[in-house]
């Protein structure tokens, strides 16, 4: 059997070498070969640095689902899907049959422990539950809106005239995600650690949040005996890994103690004062009666850890992509800068204010325009879930009981199917009505805010801190590519440019 098995691996390699010649050297042939005994791993790590093409490739040849099969000993078989009606399905139509699972509950435990994002059942229910009382919350509105309105202020603006000043190269992407996490650490913790400033200072507990990201990836990359293995014997990625959670968790824990020293000297004031998710989570009347923040800081901790996730690299990954889209479609912009023109009024001497909801409630065109980078640049390019009982989806493929599937919502954006011939253009009409108003795509389509009980519940939240940062921008400057600087997505759970967005920035003439 040992003899047999050992041929068997050496027959598949010797077929893989031999047709790999073929397929590098013809377009037609399929991006991942199922192969003999080794099955499709040697085509998803020949093709895992640019991942999402390759599977977008996939999904189109084969109809928008594919299973892709693992090596044959070790049960790696899982699902990729761009069906519309697939992802209907396992997001919202069949719901409770497809859970995060305990192997994707197991690698995002260091860091996102038990909270929203990876929790199921009941104890995701109690949190959505709990999150949507907050954050529908007319004072956490107000107060969020106030904050980032501040932040662009106070924060980028001044950093945006210093760049122009000075007529310097800078990277747009590592602009927005510090305005990104100074404004999330102010909505979630109340505290602004002012990451973003001309003097670009290096926090130890901003580094290790990204260190923490890249991490994870690695986790779901590697088979899992590997990083396990990694782990226990505290080498690689696994230790970094775990010193950058160390260090974050410090940053996170010496925020709730503030919290709680302020919560206990004056609670009243603090409610008139402020209202950051962590005071909202402390003071929130299931969890008082429950007596969760009393017992442990465990669960404030995974809250504060999960928002702040959700809220950080997922705007700055929206952010950069619709400004690499304006700075290659002039086109684009001179449309939003005449929409704002016609539909908001602005004063001279108050140039440099952010305008307000309904003001940017009117701008149809850059509502329009933020879709269409959202469409094909999702911030999530991938929406795990793991099968519970065994099923049958829409496509007619037959699931097993905790089977893996991912919903490619980068793949959805380029389908023609869904979006029509011209789907991999960046074309904002395609939004708008023949009357001029938004035309509505529902969320199994356009799932870049997910769909289903747990789409995403600050989308609205999201738009408005894009459309402020994106008026207060294309107002007051003019972004430029910097010639020669390639721009495509890095393998991460978030879709982050690799080598970030190198930009010239200049003030428009008053």
């Amino acid at each position: 059997m040992a003899v047999l098995g050992y041929a068997e691996i050496v027959l598949g390699l010797l077929c893989f070498l031999f047709l790999r010649h073929y397929w590098k050297h013809n377009k037609n042939s399929p991006p991942i070969i199922n192969w003999p005994v080794v099955g499709m791993l040697p085509g998803l790590l020949q093709n895992a640095t640019h991942m999402y093409d390759c599977t977008t490739r996939a999904l189109k040849l084969y109809g928008g689902t594919v299973e892709v099969k693992g090596p044959w000993c070790i049960g790696m078989d899982f699902f990729f899907t761009s069906d519309p009606l697939n992802a209907q399905y396992i997001l919202s139509k069949n719901f409770g049959n497809y859970e995060k699972g305990p192997e994707i509950r197991e690698i995002l435990q260091p860091a996102l422990g038990d909270g929203i994002i990876n929790s199921d059942s009941d104890w995701w229910t109690f949190q959505r539950k709990m999150m949507h009382s907050i954050m529908k919350n007319n004072k956490f509105e107000l107060f969020s809106l106030k904050v980032v309105q501040q932040k662009v202020v106070n924060r980028l603006i001044p950093v945006l005239n210093h760049v122009s000043i000075s007529k310097i190269e800078v990277d747009l992407q590592d602009i927005f995600k510090r305005f990104t996490f100074d404004n999330t650490c102010s909505m979630v913790l109340g505290f602004d650690p002012k990451s973003l400033s001309v003097e670009f200072p290096k926090l130890t507990y901003e580094k290790a949040f990204d260190v923490i990201e890249e991490g994870l990836v690695y986790r779901q990359i590697l088979p899992q005996w590997c990083w396990k293995g990694q782990r226990w014997l505290q080498i690689g990625q696994e230790k970094k890994l775990r010193k950058a959670c160390d260090i974050f968790d410090s940053f996170l824990n010496q925020r709730i103690a503030s919290k709680r020293e302020e919560l206990s000297r004056d609670r009243t004031q603090l409610e008139e004062a402020e209202f950051d998710l962590l005071t909202a989570c402390m003071m929130h009347e299931d969890i008082v009666n429950m007596g969760v923040c009393s017992k442990s800081n465990k669960f404030i901790r995974d809250a504060a850890f999960n928002l702040m996730t959700a809220g950080t690299d997922t705007m700055t990954a929206a952010l950069t992509w619709f400004f690499w889209q304006i700075a290659t479609h002039p086109s684009v912009e001179m449309k939003i800068m005449k929409e704002m023109t016609e539909n908001l009024t602005v004063k001279v001497d108050k140039k440099w204010e952010c305008f307000g909801v309904q003001e940017l409630d009117t701008l149809v065109y850059l509502h329009a325009a933020l879709c269409e980078a959202l469409r094909l640049y999702p911030s999530v390019a991938f929406n795990p879930r793991t099968s519970v009982r065994e099923d049958i989806l829409p496509s007619g493929h037959r699931i097993r009981p905790n089977t893996p599937i991912m919903v490619s919502l980068y793949a959805m954006g380029r389908m023609e199917e869904i979006w029509g011939e011209d789907c991999m253009q960046y074309k904002p009409e395609r939004w708008i009505s023949e009357k001029g108003g938004l035309i509505f795509v529902p969320s199994y389509k356009f799932t870049a805010f997910s769909g289903g009980p747990r789409s995403c519940l600050g989308k609205a939240l999201a738009f408005i801190q894009l459309k402020t940062l994106a008026t207060s921008i294309i107002w007051n400057y003019h972004v430029e590519m910097v010639a020669g600087h390639s721009v495509y997505p890095s393998v991460s759970a978030i879709l982050n440019m690799k080598h970030g967005l190198k930009v010239r920035i200049t003030k428009r003439s008053t």
